[in-house]
């Protein structure tokens, strides 16, 4: 290994922040190494009048990242474990996944306290169909109002429109000590999270041990655990940004527990489901979890939405 290693990311408030707390992270495993950002413009910031789900999905915000890492242009890249791609590309690996902020979604608004008491035909601001999905479920009456741009932007925007609230993550907002902004916490049984939601991922090249071996440091076996399953039944479900599915996995009591779930585009339909085994069969969880859904009808919604999408 070199002396110097450099962390590739995006440039919002929010990346930045999660790639200077592994670069302190590094630095104090090792004071021997020079720890640099490289910041790096993606697809995803450029584009930002245009909802996700018409741009591509997810891989928008860490493919130029991910070029720079093979290209060893970078040595490790920082990202937002729920923006990343179900295949990690040919040549690179996860090297860490460290103890997870809080995954929940949140409601910011000035004029109620939840979901339920916003008022009669109110209109939320998100990007995000699986978020659009489950509010209209729960509240068919609610506009809804895409919502792109970086999570300071979004903020200022309601603060500046004629929006009632906007559904963000919770942990972005965490990290940022915005916690006071938030109105409720929107439980699973309400909002379901994104797969990876509140997770990173530090992503490295799989032929650099030296590199490696300072990241498994940071891993957190718990997270990992989690984020497999979740990951194994995006994967299965071939999910991405164009599809309103959701995962939440935990350990309790030494079991992983899974809520999975499939919903249409309009939130008139919404399927879940529910698994739990050993730690040990993460994958198979995930993966079992998404042949449910599957057998109850999944496979329609997404077929359907696929051909909508291409």
């Amino acid at each position: 290994m070199t002396t110097t290693l450099r962390i590739g990311t995006r440039g919002s408030q929010l990346a930045l922040w999660q790639a200077r707390w592994v670069q302190a992270a590094i630095i104090r495993l090792r004071p021997d190494l020079s720890v640099e950002l490289v910041i790096i413009k993606t697809q995803g910031d450029k584009i930002l009048d245009v909802p996700l789900a018409q741009v591509g999905g997810k891989g928008l915000f860490v493919k130029e990242i991910e070029e720079a890492l093979l290209d060893r242009r970078v040595d490790l890249a920082v990202h937002s474990m729920k923006d990343m791609p179900a295949e990690i590309p040919p040549g690179l690996t996860i090297g860490a996944i460290p103890l997870r902020e809080n995954p929940l979604d949140v409601l910011i608004c000035s004029r109620a306290a939840t979901l339920q008491t916003l008022p009669p035909g109110a209109r939320v601001g998100t990007s995000s169909l699986r978020r659009a999905a489950q509010i209209q479920y729960l509240r068919p009456d609610a506009t809804i109002v895409a919502l792109r741009g970086n999570l300071d932007t979004r903020l200022r925007k309601l603060a500046c429109s004629d929006l009632d609230a906007i559904v963000l993550a919770a942990a972005g907002l965490l990290r940022l000590g915005l916690g006071e902004r938030i109105s409720a916490y929107l439980q699973p049984e309400q909002m379901l999270p994104a797969v990876g939601q509140g997770a990173l991922c530090i992503e490295s090249r799989a032929q650099d041990p030296a590199t490696q071996a300072v990241l498994a440091q940071l891993d957190h076996p718990e997270t990992r655990i989690a984020v497999t399953a979740e990951r194994a039944f995006m994967n299965k479900l071939q999910g991405g940004c164009q599809v309103p599915l959701a995962a939440h996995a935990q350990l309790r009591d030494g079991r992983l527990h899974m809520q999975g779930l499939v919903a249409e585009l309009d939130g008139r339909r919404i399927l879940r489901a529910e698994a739990q085994g050993a730690p040990t069969t993460a994958e198979a969880i995930g993966h079992g979890l998404a042949e449910e859904l599957l057998a109850q009808g999944a496979d329609d919604i997404l077929e359907r939405l696929r051909q909508n999408a291409g």
